[in-house]
């Protein structure tokens, strides 16, 4: 959902994400340029909550400057790609098979996004109009 939602805002062979395995091998995900509105400015509000695919597109309109990301504190950090592997007792056991790494080479994993601006005001139920006042 991540990559897909990038491809609409970054031109074409804009790199969005890397998923990067145990061994080290590396698949990339790059933007196709179909449809894609690159001209418009972006602001992005995020905040603690922010997690996976929203963090996937921010990272990669972030890392291509094609957004500026704005909150008053990191996303949530999950950089990492997981497995859930069912147990006979009904419980089940989460096997980490990838990270991710955002296009300037970032392992987000327990960091998260930190934002370009920090504004004044902006709390969880703080509209956008709010949370932007001061950086736009």
């Amino acid at each position: 959902a991540g990559v897909d939602a990038a491809k609409l805002f970054l031109p074409a062979r804009a790199h969005i994400i890397a998923e990067v395995d145990q061994s080290g091998k590396l698949k990339g995900y790059d933007a196709d340029g179909i449809g894609a509105e690159t001209s418009l400015p972006i602001y992005l509000v995020v905040d603690k909550r922010t997690a996976s695919a929203s963090e996937i597109f921010a990272a990669a309109l972030q890392d291509n400057n094609r957004a500026i990301v704005v909150g008053v504190t990191n996303t949530f950090g999950k950089g990492r790609i997981q497995n859930v592997q069912p147990l006979e007792n009904g419980g089940g056991v989460a096997v980490t098979r990838a990270r991710y790494v955002t296009p300037k080479g970032r392992d987000l994993h327990g960091v998260g996004i930190v934002p370009n601006r920090q504004p004044t005001k902006c709390e969880s139920n703080d509209s956008v109009r709010t949370c932007l006042a001061d950086v736009v």
